[in-house]
């Protein structure tokens, strides 16, 4: 039989205990009261700063169009915008943004022609493709290679082209998968198609975009940087070398070029060609934008398209950074 005081010390250690369990439940339930409240802010933060990358695009665009009737319809560098980074402090953070021009790079979507559901090879596309490769140090065959793969990729028939590859290359990979059968969207894609090492994208991806159309690269020339010059050499299928390239952008006047004539009186004779598509505007624009706000970050990347009566709209929004 237990005595009083034996009972007492149960009856203590009993309420010792279920004060203990108590205190542990209480701690977890506000630890999760206050977790959920730091979510809730960082959503309110994070929807915030969305609505700030919204409104960063519209800027980016009255820029634009800004630009646009300065210049009369061309798209020159001047007023030092292409790469400039611009900070606008909010409350409680601030916005970053980076307006770059969007055609001051190849088209890998200019390998094909076409409408979606009937995408086919692209001669002079294939050509441009196969000099900006070789012109970027990837060896001549498998420049070539590399080429018939990405026209297969995106062509809307199954036979391969030579050098390509289609459906029956990629299924017997590790894991079995398809061609994309459309325009890349973005330049990461490359890694799912057959050649296209980290090597290779190293050397091809500062030269190289996914714009939304299946047509001759649109290089404007008024914003080339002599660190584009290979695209020069790409635009005329290697016929002007990076070097000479170089020269001719060096060439170009203060105030960019507005005719033709001029233009091809700076490109050596041999190099020159009716093919050879330039541009003296830009017809699309890319923005990467990055918020701050107390503990939220939002990185977002834009495409932006302007007409040729200067309007401009949004073409492509992505909730993260440009790879």
């Amino acid at each position: 039989m237990k005595r009083p005081e034996q009972e007492r010390g149960v009856a203590l250690l009993t309420v010792l205990l279920l004060v203990a369990v108590m205190a542990t439940f209480a701690a977890a339930v506000l630890e999760d009261i206050r977790f959920g409240l730091r979510r809730s802010a960082n959503a309110a933060a994070v929807g915030q700063a969305r609505w700030y990358a919204i409104g960063a695009e519209a800027l980016a665009s009255a820029q634009i169009r800004r630009l646009f009737d300065a210049e009369g319809g061309r798209t020159t560098l001047r007023g030092d915008w292409n790469g400039r980074q611009f900070r606008f402090p909010v409350e409680g953070g601030v916005i970053e943004a980076q307006l770059t021009d969007g055609v001051s790079c190849f088209n890998l979507n200019s390998v094909v022609i076409g409408t979606p559901g009937a995408y086919a090879q692209n001669p002079i596309g294939i050509r441009q493709f196969i000099a900006l490769a070789k012109a970027s140090g990837v060896a001549d065959g498998e420049a070539m290679a590399l080429a018939g793969a990405l026209v297969d990729w995106i062509d809307s028939d199954a036979r391969r082209i030579e050098f390509g590859a289609e459906d029956e290359a990629y299924a017997r990979e590790a894991e079995a998968y398809r061609t994309g059968g459309t325009l890349l969207a973005e330049v990461s894609e490359l890694r799912a198609i057959r050649g296209f090492n980290q090597q290779v994208l190293t050397k091809l991806r500062p030269y190289t975009c996914a714009l939304p159309v299946a047509e001759t690269s649109p290089i404007n020339v008024n914003t080339l940087r002599e660190d584009d010059a290979v695209l020069l050499t790409a635009l005329t299928e290697g016929k002007l070398s990076v070097a000479a390239a170089r020269r001719v952008i060096a060439a170009r006047p203060a105030a960019g070029w507005d005719d033709l004539y001029d233009f091809w009186r700076a490109v050596p004779e041999d190099a020159r060609s009716e093919q050879t598509k330039v541009e003296f505007r830009s017809r699309y624009f890319n923005l990467a934008t990055n918020i701050t706000l107390g503990d939220a970050e939002v990185a977002t990347s834009a495409l932006l398209e302007q007409d040729q009566s200067g309007a401009v709209k949004l073409v492509a929004r992505r909730w993260t950074r440009d790879e």
